[in-house]
């Protein structure tokens, strides 16, 4: 069971909510007052999910999950509805990079993601979840609407009560292949390159647990042990997928310049 399936289990499953996606985040400034967890020594992991209700009508949420001691149980810190989520901003717009943060009506987070992969998987999927979200409860008040024609005195009592309209998240710093078309092929990208991640991680903890355990001593036959040669294989691929990302992302650029020109030689015919 990986780690978004056992928070999924533990936090998210018992109130009737499905997780969409999470990310492992550290704070990029650390706050003034420590936060001292009874019985522990401070280290602690946190996570940043996204969550849908299954009840209808659905809500949109974010939560802040922790994990103390690595082995504890998660436990849940803090929630907001998409409604509070006022604005995203995914720091550099021309490149990955882990940080981003997160603006609520009374909180302001800065986060480092693990990874930049791990990071841009979280925006996209935060991105089009809220997009059909918005989309739904616009759907929602044209169906009231229709379906509660009736007399002038009733619409006006319908307009006194319907109160301001909530403002929709704001996403800005974000490349455009995260909020784009061609995001599905990117998510596998970037799915792609968490998971050599995680694998060039893990081999590089098991070979130095070997190292320390058998010190620096050969093979019978002199050879080396497998692991550098797999790990070199891993580091090599995950070099190749990255590559293959950067050209997708040069062609994404070059169709959206040939888009606009395009544009642009319709308009100026339809001019002539």
């Amino acid at each position: 069971m990986n780690i978004q399936s056992a928070i999924n289990r533990a936090v998210f499953a018992p109130r009737d909510e499905r997780m969409l996606v999470a990310v492992e985040v550290k704070r990029r400034k650390r706050k003034r007052v420590p936060f001292l967890p009874t019985g522990g020594k401070g280290e602690y992991m946190t996570y940043i999910c996204l969550s849908v209700t299954n009840k209808r009508p659905a809500q949109l949420l974010i939560t802040k999950v922790k994990q103390f001691g690595g082995s504890a149980p998660f436990t849940r810190r803090s929630q907001w509805a998409v409604e509070q989520l006022r604005q995203v901003n995914g720091i550099n717009p021309n490149k990955d990079c882990p940080e981003f943060d997160l603006v609520f009506d009374n909180a302001f987070d800065q986060w480092v993601a693990s990874s930049a992969p791990e990071k841009c998987i979280f925006i996209q999927i935060m991105y089009h979840a809220c997009q059909t979200y918005w989309e739904g409860k616009e759907g929602q008040k044209g169906q009231r609407g229709q379906g509660g024609q009736g007399s002038p005195g009733a619409q006006a009592r319908r307009k006194s009560t319907v109160g301001p309209r909530p403002h929709h998240t704001e996403f800005v710093n974000c490349q455009s292949k995260l909020t784009g078309d061609a995001c599905k092929m990117n998510l596998v990208l970037y799915r792609c390159k968490v998971f050599f991640n995680r694998m060039k991680k893990v081999m590089v903890s098991n070979q130095s647990r070997s190292q320390a355990g058998a010190g620096p001593r050969a093979g019978p036959s002199g050879q080396r042990p497998p692991g550098g040669s797999m790990g070199s294989v891993v580091q090599r691929a995950s070099q190749a997928l990255q590559e293959r990302g950067e050209r997708l992302g040069r062609a994404e650029d070059k169709t959206v310049d040939l888009m606009h020109k395009a544009q642009q030689f319709a308009d100026t015919a339809h001019k002539v």
